[in-house]
């Protein structure tokens, strides 16, 4: 019986949801191409907020969408979450980004690949059954036209996020379902975020830092 700020930056969506007893109370994001995350984050919180009549201080607990994703976007939002758990004493809860994408699947056989865009032909990804639950690890990995051959031999499979349009242009297989479109949302952080709140699995504000998976690097602008 939580109520609940999730937070979501780790792609250009910059999401924030209020949920209470894991279910969606009120969502307000911006999915367009740029990153706005700086500019409208702390404008989402309020919103969310003075939509569902609310203080700051009503809320139970803060969670925030952890990664992998964007270097910026995740610094932005878990800084947030972060400032907001110390500032009204609140445990931070964190989720993982590839988990709550794989969460907008809703199928009754086949597995789930969440992948989220990387450089170049890589995206990070992980495997989850239909159920949801995670069949393997979170990493970063290099598409070619071989990947996920042996799953797509025994089944179907079903790709979803911003690393859909690389991959689609590599396999080519009937067992390949290709959602596009879709990016990662608080809308699907209240289910988890709810979950770990009632097992007390919470982070330590002055410690918790997001899932970056690989190093940031800066790519400079062309002359």
């Amino acid at each position: 019986m939580a109520l609940i700020l999730n937070i979501e930056t780790a792609t250009t969506n910059c999401s924030v949801s209020l949920s209470k007893d894991g279910e969606t109370l009120v969502l307000k994001e911006d999915n367009s191409a740029g990153y706005s995350h700086a500019e409208t984050l702390h404008v989402y919180i309020n919103d969310v907020f003075e939509e569902a009549k609310i203080l700051a201080k009503d809320i139970d607990a803060v969670a925030v969408s952890k990664g992998p994703g964007s270097y910026t976007g995740l610094r932005i939002g878990v800084s947030s979450a972060k400032g907001l758990s110390y500032a009204l004493n609140k445990p931070l809860i964190s989720v993982s980004t590839l988990e709550s994408l794989a969460h907008q699947v809703s199928v009754n056989e086949g597995v789930i690949i969440p992948m989220l865009d990387a450089r170049r032909m890589e995206v990070y990804s992980a495997i989850f059954s239909h159920s949801h639950k995670q069949i393997r690890d979170i990493k970063a990995e290099i598409l070619t036209v071989d990947s996920y051959a042996d799953l797509l031999k025994e089944n179907r499979v079903y790709f979803i996020g911003n690393g859909v349009a690389k991959t689609q242009q590599l396999i080519n297989h009937p067992n390949a379902v290709f959602i596009d479109g879709k990016l990662p949302s608080a809308n699907d952080m209240s289910s988890l975020s709810e979950l770990k709140y009632k097992k007390s699995d919470i982070e330590d504000v002055a410690y918790f830092e997001p899932y970056y998976l690989k190093d940031f690097v800066a790519i400079k602008k062309k002359a």
